[in-house]
């Protein structure tokens, strides 16, 4: 049992996982390849549209760790796809709540309509769709409006995207408030844009690179005097 400990979500997890682990070698190959051809983004969502790309397994559960950690309530999700790693994140707010009572939620943001379908369906199918928001549509509207302090952020989406997320969220992140996004590592130069605002002093963090798969940026945002 992993680090959920409940076993009808272990259970439907471990199906997501594998039907994931299975599209890997095509999209690797698909990645390859684009390496040396002159696909356009275009063509690449449309790859990508119908693909179940989840979250590592053992970034999930670390990212479930650190929200039980911290007794996230508020939590922004940036790239549901079919909503693996919303699952784990709503497990670990209805773990919160259950244990300290109150109330919490998971904000999550899909643009392709059909993945937001699926994760629905996963939502309903684990009895976690009351602890998520999913909104549909281009984040740069789903992400306007926020009420209250933000305890946790994900971010495992179109590296181009990142920075524009996290410049939305910012504001609404607490002292103290972790922001995790996956494979800077591995495409480090393609977020270039992403680091330059983590690093600048006037927005607050300090970030470090994991040794996950692709690496794992984990950041903090600290109090504007720190």
């Amino acid at each position: 049992m992993g680090v959920v400990h409940d076993p009808e979500l272990e259970r439907l997890l471990a199906t997501l996982h594998a039907r994931s682990d299975e599209q890997a070698p095509a999209m690797r190959k698909y990645y390859a390849e684009r390496a040396t051809s002159s696909a356009t983004e275009d063509e690449v969502k449309a790859f990508r549209s119908d693909k179940l790309v989840a979250l590592d397994r053992d970034k999930a559960e670390f990212c479930y760790q650190l929200c039980r950690a911290t007794n996230a309530r508020r939590i922004v999700e940036v790239g549901t796809s079919h909503g693996v790693s919303t699952l784990y994140l709503a497990a670990a707010v209805r773990d919160n709540v259950r244990g300290a009572g109150g109330t919490g939620v998971v904000i999550g943001t899909e643009y392709e309509l059909e993945k937001a379908r699926a994760a629905r369906t996963h939502f309903a199918e684990a009895g976690l769709s009351r602890y998520i928001d999913l909104r549909e549509g281009d984040l740069r509207q789903t992400l306007q409006h926020i009420d209250g302090p933000v305890d946790f952020m994900l971010v495992d989406i179109w590296i181009a995207v990142a920075r524009p997320a996290l410049e939305l969220v910012a504001p609404h992140l607490r002292p103290g408030a972790i922001v995790v996004c996956d494979n800077t590592g591995q495409y480090r130069s393609e977020y270039a844009d992403y680091f330059a605002f983590l690093l600048d002093p006037a927005n607050g963090f300090r970030t470090m690179t994991l040794p996950f798969d692709g690496g794992l940026e984990l950041s903090v945002r600290c109090q504007p005097s720190d």
